[in-house]
């Protein structure tokens, strides 16, 4: 059974009587223990595709199932209980609270949470899969990038969510630090995390089992990579 099914997905945008059309009848699957990558220069609908699957916007029209369930036209309230519940976001920016200890913001998702027990050891376990007990009492503002992008990805894994997602998580690395973000995603993966990366960067996407690429609102592409190397133009090897 798919984790996520989409059909015929579209989504309009309408300014008083100004109507934008962003995404123009996707249609996929994304299974269980994936790692995908969607991919697409800007303007592309990627971004918008990804506040749709991770329940932060709404489609127009067509079908978005959740665990087979149709979610397409629940009201904010039940989204953001299934948001709240079933997903983990790592962002670009971080997003993490200034001068706020790395426990205090790993623990926050928490606090949105009803009938987690073990809060102390969830917190804790989450922290160490991202290699960082050793910085469990610093500051925000005394972390590197780097490390302030693990403290990220710990909380989004805290509640122990269905799906990550991880919108352009390296873009405000240098080319280290990223490289070690990507591998903590492919070792959560691993482990069995169900991870859509959003990104338009080769070097990033290659970390990925499988690659969707939009162009234009609609689905460019949609292949599984044998390996992570690429071609001369720098296109992954499918």
């Amino acid at each position: 059974m798919a984790l996520i099914e989409i059909k015929d997905l579209k989504k309009d945008y309408v300014n008083e009587e100004v109507v934008t059309s962003v995404l123009f009848g996707l249609n996929f699957d994304i299974k269980e223990g994936e790692f995908v990558a969607i991919m697409g220069p800007s303007g592309s609908g990627k971004s918008t595709l990804m506040h749709i699957l991770g329940f932060l916007d709404v489609l127009t029209s067509g079908v978005y199932k959740f665990k087979d369930k149709d979610v397409s036209n629940l009201d904010e309230d039940r989204l953001a209980q299934i948001r709240n519940e079933e997903v983990g976001f790592v962002f670009q920016a971080f997003n993490l609270l200034p001068r706020t200890s790395v426990y205090e913001n790993v623990k926050l998702p928490l606090v949105y949470s009803k009938g987690k027990k073990s809060e102390d050891k969830l917190v804790k376990e989450a922290i160490k899969a991202v290699g960082l007990e050793h910085r469990i009492n610093n500051l925000s503002n005394q972390l590197s990038g780097g490390e302030k992008q693990r403290v990220a990805i710990a909380r989004a894994l805290v509640n122990d969510p269905s799906i990550i997602f991880a919108d352009e998580p390296t873009g405000n690395l240098d080319s280290k630090s990223g490289q070690a973000i990507m591998e903590i995603l492919e070792k959560l993966n691993e482990m069995g995390h169900t991870i859509i990366l959003v990104t338009h960067e080769t070097d990033t996407a290659r970390h990925a089992k499988r690659i969707i690429k939009m162009s234009d609102g609609l689905i460019a592409d949609d292949y599984l990579v044998k390996d992570r190397r690429t071609t001369r133009d720098g296109e992954l090897v499918k």
